[in-house]
């Protein structure tokens, strides 16, 4: 699982992605390695490979329900009040970062709400098996 966005939003986003994969039972049969995913590969359009578009959006559903986040947007758009978006994260019981996420990735506003985008590196890292970014998983020979 990938680090590369040290977002809360991100985390949760990749981790529910990644074990939809595991639900969905990909990769039995062929090796999937999840790559060159900016931009409009990132999404949901017809170019992106069927497993993806299913992890994408049942991630994006755990961390928020869709049909709740997409009513919540419908109302405010194009005006997001952070303490609307703060009360609505309590609403639906998680972090505001997580709300703030699919608001900045729905709307491409990725000026909104950026300090409620906690970084997590420092908090799974530590605890983590983990390789790439200066740690070293130790390997016994």
């Amino acid at each position: 699982m990938s680090m590369r966005y040290d977002r809360i939003d991100n985390f949760w986003f990749v981790l529910r992605h990644e074990l939809e994969h595991v639900i969905q039972r990909d990769g039995l049969l062929q090796a999937v390695l999840d790559s060159e995913l900016e931009g409009a590969r990132a999404g949901t359009g017809d170019d992106v490979p069927e497993e993806e578009r299913i992890a994408n959006r049942e991630a994006a559903n755990f961390c928020v329900p869709s049909k709740l986040m997409n009513a919540f947007i419908a109302r405010k758009s194009p005006y997001y009040a952070e303490q609307d978006m703060i009360a609505f994260a309590k609403i639906v019981n998680v972090h505001p970062g997580l709300v703030a996420g699919q608001i900045r990735h729905t709307t491409g506003k990725y000026n909104l709400f950026t300090k409620h985008l906690v970084k997590m590196r420092s908090v799974v890292c530590p605890n983590a098996a983990v390789d790439g970014w200066g740690d070293v998983y130790p390997v016994e020979t």
